[in-house]
């Protein structure tokens, strides 16, 4: 009886309405999704702060909303359509690495307000896609979750044989000085120090490292600003 009771509930889930069928519900469901995708790419295009901008990514936005909608509908209630799209999917290899973890939120949220929109639920795609977008904003432009204070790698190349101590002019323009490392280059008698720094004022960079390079015995001088930075200039 328990068995008969599960066949007909899995036949009435089966039989339920609560996917568009009709053309013009469709059409709408993905006008929305491409409306919000494109929100979504505006966003994005607004808030990254990256080091590698990708205009295929910004697009592929507002394609995986339409295709998350698309996938929903052709899914619809029925179980073995959705085993079935399983199995396909599982041939397809997504090679791209993913370089940035925001680029990961964006994916998910496109696919997110695509999956709304597939069920009708548009309403609930244009809110979410809304509020996402303003906290993006709201998070980018005001720095949060950015630490209080900068720290710099500072690569000085200088004379070993000069008497006069290079870290001389870092009293005026930094906060807390740390040497990481001495290395002897071995090029006409050239040592490499470098320093964990934090500035009182990022605005003087320029200036503490134009001091620097007037200082007797300093060859060059580097700053490395961010972790991601791995070759910067030569100042």
């Amino acid at each position: 009886m328990s068995t008969d009771l599960e066949n007909l509930a899995f036949l009435d889930y089966q039989n339920l309405a609560v996917f568009p069928t009709a053309t013009a519900d469709v059409l709408a469901n993905l006008l929305v999704a491409f409306i919000c995708g494109l929100m979504m790419s505006i966003v994005y295009r607004l808030t990254y702060r990256g080091p590698s901008y990708s205009v295929t990514f910004v697009n592929s936005l507002v394609l995986l909303s339409i295709i998350a909608a698309i996938v929903i509908m052709v899914i619809g209630n029925n179980i073995a359509r959705a085993f079935g799209l399983v199995g396909a999917m599982s041939i397809i290899r997504f090679r791209t690495a993913i370089r940035d973890t925001m680029d990961l939120v964006f994916i998910f949220l496109a696919l997110a307000l695509g999956m709304a929109c597939g069920v009708g639920l548009n309403i609930v795609a244009v809110t979410g896609s809304l509020l996402a977008g303003l906290v993006v904003i709201a998070l980018t432009f005001t720095n949060f979750g950015a630490p209080r204070k900068r720290h710099f790698l500072l690569q000085i190349i200088h004379h070993s044989s000069e008497q006069n101590d290079v870290t001389k002019p870092l009293s005026r323009y930094c906060s807390s000085l740390k040497l990481v490392s001495l290395k002897n280059i071995g090029l006409q008698d050239l040592t490499e120090s470098n320093y964990h720094i934090t500035l009182k004022s990022t605005k003087k960079t320029e200036e503490m490292v134009r001091n620097l390079r007037e200082t007797p015995g300093v060859q060059q001088v580097n700053v490395f600003f961010d972790e991601d930075d791995f070759n910067p200039p030569t100042m």
